[in-house]
């Protein structure tokens, strides 16, 4: 619907570009269908098909100047459908933004390597150019879809484009001369503590697990009476039994253990027999000397110091 205005303006150059190689060429905007058809005067088999690319184009927006040259013979068309290939849509709207660039520069810039004309438009990816230029544009629109910057083709098709130019270099191997990019795994999926290790398949059956009664009868156990069993039941039940009263025995007998007590050595005291008493009187007369809250010697000398200025400038 919203390419029907478009069409209704176009649609006698279609019909005048279709008519030199005589395809009849109908619109029915009624049931919204474009419908090329052969004359008894086509002569070139394979133009009905190219007729239509040509409306195939026109129906993914792509303009007429373009889509009329896949009319032409050494040009082709290819339209990459990219609506499935990624799940959730934001991811894929981020995704097929990376295929346009900032203000369309990526895009020119495989338009100019690859020598094609390339619309993104919805879920599709149209381009019209040589057969050589859509073979690398299809490749590049599907690693940009799988979390592969374009960037990286860009730059190996520049390298290629100018060892092309080489007579030497054109027909050997170019693999040195490309780069290779590692393809980080930023995935934080963790992993089991325990990995299981798959074991080898076989055809045959696990072995069959032995019955109460065949162990009955590799202990000897079966071929026993009713009484004996009774009897040998109880003699394991006394046995359980007096176990388990020695080990609650040994477990109380274990808070009457004494723990064991550390040797206590005693430290030698250094004693000193002589005191300084001459040392002890100096303290005293120095403390009855100081008024409590008197400032000290030092401060009371400079404050005499400076009274002793004062008188002289006087004189």
């Amino acid at each position: 619907m919203y390419r029907e205005a478009y069409l209704k303006e176009c649609w006698p150059l279609v019909q005048k570009a279709l008519s030199e190689h005589f395809v009849k060429a109908e619109l029915d905007l009624i049931e919204g269908s474009m419908t090329v058809t052969s004359t008894k005067k086509t002569f070139d088999p394979y133009i009905i098909v190219r007729a239509r690319d040509l409306i195939k184009l026109l129906a993914r927006s792509v303009p007429f100047e373009q889509a009329v040259r896949i009319l032409e013979d050494d040009v082709a068309c290819e339209i990459v459908k990219i609506g499935s290939m990624v799940t959730k849509k934001e991811r894929f709207i981020k995704r097929r933004q990376r295929l346009l660039g900032p203000k369309g520069s990526t895009l020119k810039a495989l338009e100019l390597l690859t020598k094609c004309y390339i619309l993104v438009q919805g879920n599709t990816v149209s381009a019209v150019g040589p057969y050589s230029g859509l073979k690398e544009v299809r490749r590049i629109v599907l690693d940009t879809m799988n979390n592969i910057h374009p960037i990286y083709n860009i730059k190996a098709l520049m390298i290629k484009r100018e060892l092309a130019k080489d007579p030497e270099l054109r027909t050997q191997n170019w693999d040195r001369f490309l780069p290779k990019f590692r393809q980080k795994n930023l995935s934080k999926r963790k992993e089991p503590m325990k990995k299981r290790i798959k074991k080898e398949y076989t055809p045959f059956p696990p072995p069959q697990l032995p019955s109460k009664m065949d162990k009955e009868i590799e202990s000897g156990e079966y071929f026993l009476k009713e009484s004996q069993r009774r009897k040998k039941k109880l003699e394991d039940i006394k046995t359980r039994e007096a176990e388990a009263l020695v080990r609650r025995q040994e477990k109380r007998n274990q808070a009457f253990i004494p723990p064991e007590e550390k040797s206590y050595e005693p430290k030698e005291v250094a004693t000193s027999s002589k005191l300084d008493v001459n040392a002890i009187k100096e303290k005293v007369k120095k403390a009855k000397s100081k008024k409590l809250g008197a400032p000290p010697e030092e401060v009371k000398q400079k404050v005499v110091d400076s009274d002793k200025k004062k008188k002289k400038k006087k004189t």
